[in-house]
């Protein structure tokens, strides 16, 4: 299926690995040319020469307030202009909540949410002229609390909330706002939970995976991938109608409204 993609510009940011790469694949797979975003210039580097279409490495903390308006600006001087924003970029500290630091708390919401916003804040006019789109990749914790996951449930609440604000205001001035929310999806972050809960119950490394699962209430996990095709999906003028939709992408996980 063409999904009219070709020729357009994305930026993703936690392109390096994992679902950003994945993402930046799926992209570039439908024609799309790419700003690649994160702080591993040698991975980002290795998966530009790997892509079909041109990219554009942008290695850089976003946790600096000053980098979204430069990947911004970065952008425009190569592509000329902006079609897509994809907010991948962000992870959060597990643990006990009074065991968390107040540096653990401001590191969460320094990469996840407030590097989102800015980028959103910078992109924003551009893709306004460009009738464009933003994703932001979250995660079902800001729809669920747990108790391990006090940083990465109000993060992601927060985001998911930023997504809505961004929707209203993109009906009218054309920018399409929406996001979705992985659950448990193969990748290097939830291969060391496996490692660990496999550590801590002395279970091989499939058992601890099947046991994990099963405490989810979910028949496997995910892959990266089949949130990039969502991702694809909803950059595309096939999603034209969607606007402020927030996706589940967790197998059944999510189970409340």
């Amino acid at each position: 299926m063409d999904l009219h993609l070709g020729g357009k510009i994305g930026i993703v940011t936690g392109a390096s690995r994992g679902i950003g790469r994945a993402i930046a694949e799926a992209l570039a797979a439908e024609g799309m040319q790419l700003t690649l975003v994160a702080r591993s210039g040698d991975q980002l580097a290795e998966l530009a020469k790997s892509l079909p279409t041109l990219s554009l490495v942008h290695a850089a903390d976003l946790r600096d307030p000053a980098v979204p308006e430069a990947v911004v600006a970065a952008t425009l001087r190569r592509f000329g202009r902006i079609d897509l924003l994809v907010n991948n970029a962000g992870a959060t500290s597990r643990g006990d909540f009074l065991n968390l630091t107040e540096a653990d708390w401001q590191d969460g919401f320094a990469l996840k949410f407030f590097g989102a916003m800015r980028c959103c804040r910078s992109a924003w006019s551009h893709l306004r002229a460009t009738q464009g789109s933003i994703i932001n990749i979250v995660g079902v914790g800001g729809r669920t609390g747990s108790a391990e996951f006090a940083i990465g449930g109000a993060v992601n609440a927060a985001l998911l909330n930023l997504t809505k604000v961004l929707a209203d205001r993109g009906v009218g001035e054309g920018v399409r706002v929406n996001a979705l929310n992985p659950g448990a999806i193969v990748t290097d972050r939830l291969r060391r939970r496996i490692e660990r809960l496999a550590a801590e119950k002395g279970l091989d490394l499939d058992a601890a995976a099947a046991e994990m699962a099963k405490t989810l209430n979910v028949s496997r996990f995910g892959g990266a991938a089949e949130v990039a095709a969502a991702v694809a999906f909803l950059a595309s003028p096939l999603a034209g109608y969607c606007q402020g939709a927030v996706l589940d992408i967790d197998g059944g996980q999510t189970r409340t409204l």
